[in-house]
């Protein structure tokens, strides 16, 4: 159950119209990393939940908080879009500098939504529920709420520095304390939940018996880059091997021959000579690799 209080969170209240910035604003609503993302996000995590508890509690009440979130952006949108549009700005668009600031103004916010917010980012993009992680895996979903939150306090930060107005400067203000709050509240509820031994530090908690043992342990040099393996990754207990210079383990990514009533295009000769000549490459670099490591172990034992 639900109630609606009808005070905001905090004040949304702009010292003057900026149908402009009203439009920046819709990305703190219904962009990725907006309110809606996170309320959504938060409330599906909570009635996905299987167990009672404190867990579930920090999911609801940050949930519930963040619809107060989106309500407080909505209304501030509103109010920054009082005026607009209006006679006088269709008289100001005459204006060749005018007419390119007001250009900046969402018109799906007049012809839509009647002067106030959409569900929708600054590019006036749809809010889509794909946005949301939601995965009954709590260890996950707090890692995922700790980087939408981070994102959410970025995209804010932002904001901020592309308004003077005080009143929304106060609000924004408000909003980087509580993303504050959650990130640190996400990562403290992910070091309870190993505490509490429910998760492990690798999501999920099952299957190291089952999986290839011999690629548990290595990342994979695929880029021109040399210094990743300088990184703290490659030292300390569980250290990471770095492979410098890694074969493909499998065979050519050839699809299958079309179906003939698929009309693709096809010759089964060419298919033949890409096989094996990526065969011959394979077998050949595999040879050399090996006698590479030949003269080195022979070097090694001098």
């Amino acid at each position: 159950m639900f109630r609606h209080t009808k005070r905001l969170q905090f004040e949304a209240k702009p010292e003057r119209p900026d149908p402009v910035y009203a439009r920046k604003l819709q990305e703190l609503i219904g962009g990725a990393y907006g309110e809606m993302s996170v309320t959504m996000q938060y409330l599906f995590q909570g009635w996905n939940c299987r167990m009672e508890g404190k867990y579930k509690d920090l999911l609801m009440d940050t949930a519930t908080e963040e619809i107060g979130h989106v309500e407080m952006l909505a209304t501030m949108v509103a109010r920054l879009l009082e005026g607009a549009p209006a006679t006088v700005t269709a008289e100001a668009v005459q204006d060749p500098v005018m007419a390119a600031v007001i250009g900046g103004m969402d018109p799906q916010q007049a012809i839509i939504a009647g002067g106030g917010a959409l569900p929708a980012n600054s590019q006036g993009v749809p809010w889509n529920g794909g946005y949301i992680v939601a995965s009954g895996n709590l260890l996950a979903d707090f890692r995922a709420n700790a980087a939408a939150e981070a994102h959410g306090r970025l995209q804010t930060a932002r904001l901020y520095n592309m308004t003077d107005d005080p009143g929304v400067r106060a609000m924004l203000q408000f909003n980087l304390a509580r993303d504050t709050v959650h990130q640190k509240q996400w990562l403290k509820a992910i070091e309870e939940l190993e505490s509490d031994g429910l998760e492990v530090s690798i999501v999920p908690k099952a299957f190291f018996d089952e999986e290839d043992q011999e690629h548990n342990h290595t990342i994979w040099r695929l880029s021109d880059g040399t210094d990743g393996a300088t990184g703290g990754w490659t030292e300390g207990d569980d250290p990471l091997a770095y492979l410098t210079d890694p074969e493909p383990l499998g065979g050519p990514a050839s699809a299958p021959a079309p179906d003939p009533a698929l009309f693709g295009t096809y010759a089964p000769l060419q298919d033949l000579k890409g096989t094996v000549k990526s065969q011959a490459r394979s077998t050949a670099q595999k040879v050399t690799k090996k006698a590479k490591r030949a003269k080195k172990a022979k070097k090694a034992t001098k």
